[in-house]
């Protein structure tokens, strides 16, 4: 989940430096319930619970989609109402509709969208006033009816496997869903490799890991983050360049 800084500027005077004082701590007023969606390619839409956190004043909360390139997009996949009020301290919800369209949407693999909440501050009274409003910005996964996870199925994530190509490590996704990866190390519990990014590997595909293979040593250990922002471990066995998720120890 990523939050973003939008300046309602009503003064020219001292605007940025206040901006860079007041924004790490502005607290958000519109609050989303979760951090990432999965629409289940089964039903016709979900809905998300959003509310407004400030008991005085009402704002209004804008909800839209983009793909992964940032571009706004009204299809197959639709926000409503788009905008609305939330009253003080009040709950409200937003609704993702799937139209017909989305059953063009490809049926062996998850698609990637991004769900944008951006809070509306009411307008000031008070003049030569700087308004914060915040934005919020996560994944969306639609998933379509046929590759949904079978109930007690061993997490697909287990399927990773690792290549090492000189000195890094790919990540091989042979699954059909996206996998967001945050953190990759030597052994659980202790921290990770430095300069490690987190990265989501696409389905049916693979990316490096950037860090150094001698950083991960042979049996590598990755975390992330499941459907419900869980974030589990996987501890890699190597033989020769190539890795698969070892077997978790039975508990006696």
């Amino acid at each position: 989940m990523k939050t973003y800084f939008v300046i309602n500027k009503q003064s020219l005077t001292t605007a940025a430096l206040l901006g860079a004082l007041l924004a790490p701590q502005a607290q958000a007023a519109i609050a989303l319930d979760r951090t990432r969606v999965i629409f289940d390619g089964s039903q016709n839409s979900v809905s998300l619970n959003i509310s407004n956190q400030n008991k005085q004043l009402p704002y209004l909360a804008q909800a839209w989609l983009e793909d992964p390139q940032g571009n706004k997009v009204q299809s197959p996949l639709v926000v409503l109402p788009p905008v609305q009020r939330v009253e003080p301290g009040k709950p409200s919800q937003v609704k993702i509709q799937a139209l017909p369209a989305a059953k063009q949407l490809p049926q062996d693999r998850e698609t990637l969208y991004y769900f944008n909440l951006r809070e509306i501050p009411p307008k000031s009274d008070k003049p030569n006033t700087l308004q914060i409003a915040l934005q919020t910005r996560i994944k969306l996964f639609y998933r379509p009816a046929a590759i949904a996870p079978q109930q007690n199925a061993a997490p697909w994530q287990e399927q990773l496997t690792l290549t090492r190509q000189g000195d890094k490590y790919q990540v091989n996704n042979p699954t059909p869903y996206y996998i967001t990866l945050i953190d990759a190390g030597s052994k659980k519990g202790a921290e990770g490799a430095k300069g490690f990014e987190p990265l989501m590997v696409p389905p049916l595909g693979n990316v490096s890991l950037g860090v150094s293979a001698a950083a991960l040593g042979s049996r590598p250990v990755l975390t992330y983050i499941n459907d419900y922002g869980g974030r589990p471990q996987l501890t890699f066995n190597c033989s020769g360049s190539a890795c698969q998720v070892a077997p978790e120890k039975s508990k006696s």
